[in-house]
């Protein structure tokens, strides 16, 4: 079976101004790569309908989806951008953006749950983990990934589902929805400290946080893999894996100060394969969070869609 690959035309429109890290160019530098290795022609390119409110509250409270649906057709329709904290920004096709790539997310996790592709990736921004049940922040206005991974849990039907977050940033916005949810186990390393300045003591018995400090290399960050996430990931057996794939640890990218590179990427990717192929049916959706040096952003999704879908370098 394939590699589905997610990546709405809409994702690209969403602009927060010159100058900002999380910008179309991100998934521009991915395409282009893609195109330029042939790696393109290995994946299964798929589309994605928006979110409707109803997955998305099963990861936001209602009022809170209420207020930021209310907040993007304000924007859309005055045609000018507005903050809704110092580093996010809606702009008018930010509404667009958001719900096709929670929509991607959920389309993905449909696709590899019916078992028309094996895994999925989705080449999405927004991204999502910084947005908490009631709150955007960090460049993100819905969780795609607890959005998908609900989605699997009370519409799909599984029981247990695990995410996986590599960003150099705490998923804040992730821990806060899921933590004490014991159908999810989530396992997550960090930069500490580091933006948003949290994780380092977990929110629920169903979180793996490690923290990491600045500077720490791959191997250091493989060993802690083995010895914190594989033991939990093999206890708890999880039906499915979701990613929340941020490629800003790269050595490269100056949002972090971590000094992983794109091996480091493939072989996190390969050892996840591992705990689905063991326990879930191979099933992984991965959705893209981080990653502000363009080219090493480009060359680690290349290295992480290489291992999904089983295509050498």
């Amino acid at each position: 079976m394939s590699t589905a690959f997610y990546a709405p035309p809409e994702c690209r429109a969403h602009d927060m101004g010159a100058g900002h890290p999380e910008c179309p160019q991100r998934l521009d530098a991915i395409h282009d790569l893609l195109r330029a290795t042939g790696l393109d022609l290995a994946l299964d390119h798929r589309e994605a309908p928006p979110a409707p409110d109803e997955a998305l509250g099963r990861a936001h409270a209602a009022a809170y989806v209420r207020e930021m649906r209310e907040l993007m057709q304000q924007c859309s329709q005055s045609g000018r951008p507005r903050a809704v904290d110092p580093d996010t920004s809606l702009c008018p096709a930010t509404a667009d953006a958001a719900l096709k790539s929670a929509g991607a997310a959920l389309a993905a996790t449909d696709a590899v749950i019916d078992g028309s592709v094996a895994n999925a990736f989705c080449a999405i921004r927004p991204p999502g983990h910084h947005a908490t049940r009631d709150a955007a922040m960090g460049f993100c206005f819905f969780n795609n990934v607890a959005v998908a991974a609900r989605h699997a849990l009370d519409v799909r039907g599984l029981q247990r589902v695990a995410i996986i977050d590599f960003d150099v940033h705490h998923g804040n916005g992730t821990e806060d929805i899921v933590a004490g949810d014991e159908r999810i186990l989530m396992c997550s390393f960090f930069q500490h400290p580091l933006y948003p300045y949290s994780g380092a003591v977990p929110k629920g018995t169903n979180m793996v946080n490690v923290p990491v400090a600045p500077y720490t290399r791959g191997p250091a960050v493989r060993e802690l893999i083995e010895q914190q996430w594989m033991p939990a990931l093999e206890t708890f057996r999880p039906q499915m894996l979701f990613i929340s794939a941020g490629f800003d640890a790269h050595r490269e990218d100056e949002l972090g100060q971590m000094g992983l590179v794109e091996a480091d990427y493939a072989w996190i990717t390969r050892r996840l394969m591992d705990v689905a192929d063991a326990h879930a049916q191979g099933r992984i959706v991965s959705c893209l969070e981080g990653g502000y040096h363009l080219s090493a952003l480009a060359r680690s999704v290349a290295a992480h869609l290489r291992e999904l879908a089983g295509v050498a370098a």
